[in-house]
């Protein structure tokens, strides 16, 4: 059997029917573009959050507003746990090999939100770096149930 055609994909001359762009996810506001904040906390590419982070933990209750919370606090938070996260487990790699388990493209770490007076709340949060719409790296926050 010729071997080219063994290791073809079936779907290389299909047209694609619809795609859905990161642009379009941020446009309808599926995901939150936070890149200018994340850049000064010390990402050099693009970050979005998902709804669900943003309304559930960025966007403070009205109990704490009162106390100074702000989105752009909140998010400046989430980002320097993520950004300590990132380098805490690109250390980790360097002193230890990782098993199989372990996936490079997505960081499980944790983020402590006010959410009334007196009351914190220990988040797990998902970060995925993936492609964007033109293939280059992005990353993504959400919630560990989303995808």
């Amino acid at each position: 059997m010729n071997e080219n055609k063994e290791n073809k994909d079936p779907f290389d001359d299909m047209p694609v029917i619809y795609s859905y762009t990161r642009a379009q996810a941020i446009d309808d506001g599926v995901l939150i573009d936070l890149t200018e904040w994340a850049r000064e906390t010390g990402f050099r590419i693009p970050v979005a959050c998902t709804a669900a982070v943003w309304h559930e933990y960025i966007v403070p209750p009205q109990s704490t507003r009162e106390l100074g919370q702000s989105e752009r606090g909140r998010a400046h938070d989430v980002l320097w746990m993520l950004f300590v996260a990132i380098k805490r487990q690109s250390a980790r790699r360097r002193t230890e090999s990782h098993g199989a388990a372990d996936r490079d493209d997505q960081l499980i770490h944790e983020a402590i939100f006010l959410q009334a007076p007196n009351k914190h709340e220990t988040v797990k949060l998902k970060t995925i770096c993936g492609p964007g719409d033109e293939a280059e790296p992005v990353m993504t926050i959400m919630l560990p149930t989303e995808d």
